[in-house]
């Protein structure tokens, strides 16, 4: 996987994001529950924000996760297997590898996770309308929203709400998903 996130990306999408809302960077910090100073960095293309840190800044931005992470458009995309940018949690060992994001007119990401025993990783509610779709690919996987978490083993497929806080914990090493986020 590659090496932390594409800091000009994050930095043009959060500046092009908080003026398309013409909002201040100190009430985009104060809704997303960042520090101002941790905004003004990312905004300056330094830093190594965590997935748990970029998400609450793109819920304040009331914009997809992938809004503030992938460039534009090329012609044929190919990530392998290891390659792409893997966004790190703060909370478990956790990482989730953005690989498709939807135009602006599509509404679907499509990214792959790796999650290991130990904590579980909670995610606070998406933008409105967010459902996940998962499959688990290897290992298990216990995820859904909180207090309505389900168990996945190999080739098993759930959706649930996105926009509810939720959770995903790896019940054996090794496990690993494909997630399809729909945005509504």
């Amino acid at each position: 996987m590659t090496d932390g996130p594409p800091l000009d990306v994050i930095a043009a999408a959060l500046r092009r994001e908080r003026d398309r809302l013409g909002l201040s960077l100190s009430e985009v910090a104060k809704r997303a529950g960042v520090a101002k100073s941790t905004l003004s960095q990312l905004e300056a293309g330094q830093g190594n924000p965590s997935v748990e840190t970029l998400w609450s800044l793109a819920v304040a931005l009331e914009v997809p996760f992938s809004r503030l992470i992938e460039p534009g458009p090329t012609g044929v995309r190919v990530v392998r297997r290891g390659e792409g940018v893997a966004y790190p949690s703060s909370q478990a060992d956790f990482t989730g590898t953005l690989l498709s994001s939807g135009p602006r007119h599509v509404t679907r990401d499509i990214y792959v996770l790796h999650v290991e025993p130990g904590a579980e990783r909670h995610a606070e509610a998406h933008i409105p309308g967010t459902v996940e779709h998962m499959v688990v690919c290897g290992g298990r996987l216990r995820t859904g929203p909180e207090g309505n978490l389900v168990d996945l083993g190999p080739g098993d497929y759930a959706s649930f709400p996105g926009d509810a806080d939720h959770g995903y914990e790896a019940l054996e090493p090794g496990t690993w998903a494909v997630l399809v986020m729909e945005h509504r």
